[in-house]
């Protein structure tokens, strides 16, 4: 088992900046591909960004490209989220996930795929 808190959401006004924290304990956190997932109010759950296991490798969702940074310590079991730039419609409770990578180098864009999930944050981006 796995166990994923998040941490660092919030109130911020548009234009500003927000970074989400993932800690991880119970397994080794190097074997497993992170990812952030966001969902907001009446809509479904959406990908947000991933991270392969040595930080090498990382993709985004458009609608944050050039905005959102992931990155992960190791050493620490945290994954990160910097946020910048916010609009309102960034406005959604965000939840990082974990995919167990079985020798993988790559990172996962499914959510089907991952296998543990946090209790989700809430960032509202107020305009």
């Amino acid at each position: 088992q796995v166990q994923l808190v998040e941490s660092g959401g919030g109130l911020v006004q548009t234009g500003g900046s927000l970074r989400l924290s993932c800690a991880a304990s119970g397994r080794t956190f190097s074997d497993y591909i992170m990812g952030w997932f966001r969902q907001a109010p009446g809509k479904e759950r959406e990908f947000v960004a991933t991270i392969n296991w040595s930080n090498s490798r990382t993709y985004y969702a458009d609608s944050v490209k050039g905005r959102f940074t992931i990155s992960r310590d190791n050493a620490k079991n945290t994954v990160y989220l910097q946020m910048n730039s916010l609009k309102p419609e960034d406005t959604a409770v965000y939840y990082c996930a974990a995919e167990f990578r079985g020798g993988s180098n790559w990172y996962q864009i499914r959510e089907s795929e991952y296998d543990y999930w946090g209790q989700g944050i809430q960032v509202t981006v107020s305009s």
